[in-house]
């Protein structure tokens, strides 16, 4: 029996989304929406102020002096990066406390990857990219805050075992990280692309906006301890214009860039 509903409604703390992360949305949802709204969200939060002056000045963006102001880093960043950080830096807490640590640096490391090919192939709009990459994980918040020791067996078994994500949580679970998460997207009424890239990461060719959820199961693959070459879609590969080759270079590439921001945001 698929026990989706239920798992989602036994975890409590995460039934709303971090207050911040719904005034952003909020604001960016508005006709009339500015910098200055979602500029007072940072900057009444010091912590936000720190990391987004710490990353404006990082090599991340590579801007050629030195800010100062948060007024100045901002409207430099734009105001659709400055909801993706936000959102970014309030999820952290929520998904580095719950079993598996490192899905907050995963979730950056998919996100920057995507952002990275957005930019490097004008596939889909880099942003766009990113907070697509970022949230396709959200489920597995709801398997860790369930059974911790379960999910560890289900990490263990990918780890060690090759095995398959989603068969593993449906073992334990009696439902998945996608099934979950596609529910969460709905409670939270997340915009139609991230719902669909959270539904569909792991099976693109099912969602009616395909291009995000390949890019975002591409990247996912790429960026994984060990690389396998053969689990990558080479059609997929062939439409960004990448060569199967150059995978372990691009690889490289886009840790390293995505350790940048991991770091600043920590």
């Amino acid at each position: 029996m698929d026990k989706t509903i239920e798992l989602v409604n036994s975890v409590k703390d995460i039934h709303a989304m971090p207050s911040v992360i719904v005034k952003a949305l909020n604001i960016m949802k508005k006709p009339t929406a500015n910098m200055k709204e979602l500029g007072e969200i940072v900057m009444f939060d010091q912590s936000l102020t720190i990391k987004f002056l710490a990353l404006v000045n990082s090599a991340y963006y590579g801007f050629s002096q030195q800010i100062s102001s948060i007024n100045i880093a901002l409207s430099l960043l734009g105001m659709v990066k400055v909801k993706n950080i936000i959102v970014a830096v309030a999820m952290k807490p929520m998904m580095s406390n719950q079993g598996d640590k490192e899905l907050w640096k995963h979730s950056m490391r998919v996100a920057s990857g995507c952002e990275y090919i957005a930019n490097l192939t004008k596939i889909m709009d880099p942003d766009e990219a990113f907070i697509s990459g970022f949230v396709h994980d959200v489920g597995k918040i709801v398997l860790h805050m369930t059974d911790e020791k379960k999910y560890t067996k289900v990490i263990d078994a990918v780890d060690n075992q090759n095995a398959d994500i989603l068969e593993v949580e449906r073992k334990y679970f009696d439902s998945d990280h996608v099934k979950t998460g596609s529910l969460l997207a709905k409670r939270w009424q997340l915009p139609i692309l991230l719902a669909n890239t959270i539904t569909y990461h792991h099976a693109p060719g099912l969602s009616s906006i395909p291009i995000p959820c390949n890019l975002v199961c591409f990247i996912d693959k790429i960026v994984q301890t060990n690389l396998d070459v053969n689990a990558i879609d080479k059609d997929f590969c062939n439409t960004l214009g990448i060569d199967i080759e150059d995978l372990e270079d691009l690889r490289e590439a886009i840790l390293q860039k995505a350790e940048v921001m991991i770091s600043q945001l920590s």
